[in-house]
């Protein structure tokens, strides 16, 4: 590996924010899924803030469902200082046709791909280093935990071998994050078509184009497909995170009222006289009646929520 200082900088990502969000029913219902809030902020926050940490300094951002959602979170099209550009497909163009889509906008500098329904803290230094080091057109973050172990990578090489098993060449072992470095020469290999990236990469394994990756299980990564995912996330956040954080300065909990577990209460929510909250998240705005009792619950919207409820959303 070379020297730190000697790795080219990657300033800029392309951060996948078109995903409709079927498995979360409700939840994406009026907003798109890197827009739902976790721990008080939008998800694709978090991609952002991680990548800021990564060095980047320009967000590139596809939308499709509820695009005007956006504009209303970010109304200067800037996050802490680094601007954004979004980039609307009418027609949602998936992973490979979406990166296409924004060749004009990355140019010839090589970028981070990064899934806007993730979450993620792991450290991407050592996928920089690697990209460069190995001369890589695509280098793939991955993990030997954590989730759907579908990439077969050899260590030795830093090569990956399969994904899927579509080769037939070795089972998975590893999960792929959906985080990874890209060369523009990449953009030659796609269409600006309907289609996922990993036909792009099997094509590559196939013909021993150099389709690397690292191994980085630090930190923590998670996948918010579904609501049970989404409150676990909360529970695992809030075993670190006082527990004042987790009501927003400007919510009013009544003082009878209970809150236990990974009870997340955002801006201006009401929780009313003698309720009981167990592992439930409030959006912005939304209320619970006096007297009621929810657990494992997810309010997005008002009206007020009454009586008595378990594993539902409102």
């Amino acid at each position: 590996m070379p020297e730190p200082h000697s790795i080219p900088r990657v300033t800029q990502a392309f951060v996948l924010g078109a995903g409709l969000g079927t498995r979360l029913k409700a939840l994406t219902r009026a907003r798109p899924k890197p827009l739902i809030p976790v721990a008080g902020k939008p998800l694709i926050t978090h991609a952002f803030d991680h990548l800021l940490q990564a060095g980047v300094e320009r967000l590139v951002i596809n939308t499709h469902h509820c695009a005007e959602a956006y504009q209303s979170a970010f109304p200067g099209g800037v996050y802490r200082g680094v601007p954004l550009t979004f980039r609307h497909e009418p027609e949602l163009l998936e992973t490979g046709g979406g990166i296409k889509n924004v060749e004009d906008l990355l140019g010839q500098a090589p970028f981070l791909v990064y899934n806007g329904d993730i979450l993620a803290t792991l450290p991407l230094a050592p996928a920089l280093e690697r990209h460069f080091a190995a001369g890589d057109e695509v280098t793939l973050v991955l993990r030997s935990h954590g989730g759907p172990l579908q990439v077969a990578f050899d260590a030795a090489s830093g090569a990956v071998l399969d994904i899927g098993h579509r080769l037939g060449r070795a089972p998975g072992k590893y999960l792929f994050t959906g985080i990874y470095v890209v060369s523009p020469a990449f953009f030659q290999r796609l269409r600006r078509e309907k289609r996922s990236v990993i036909p792009a990469f099997l094509e590559m394994i196939a013909r021993k184009s150099p389709l690397g990756a690292a191994v980085i299980d630090e930190g923590e990564w998670w996948d918010l497909g579904t609501r049970e995912q989404y409150l676990a996330v909360h529970r695992q956040l809030r075993e670190n995170a006082p527990a004042a954080c987790w009501v927003d300065p400007t919510a009013h909990v009544a003082p009878s009222a209970r809150l236990t577990g990974a009870t997340y209460i955002g801006a201006g929510a009401q929780v009313g006289d003698g309720a009981q909250l167990h592992d439930c998240i409030l959006w912005d705005g939304t209320a619970v009646a006096p007297q009621s009792a929810l657990s494992r619950c997810i309010v997005t919207a008002p009206p007020a929520v009454q009586g008595r409820h378990t594993d539902a959303d409102f």
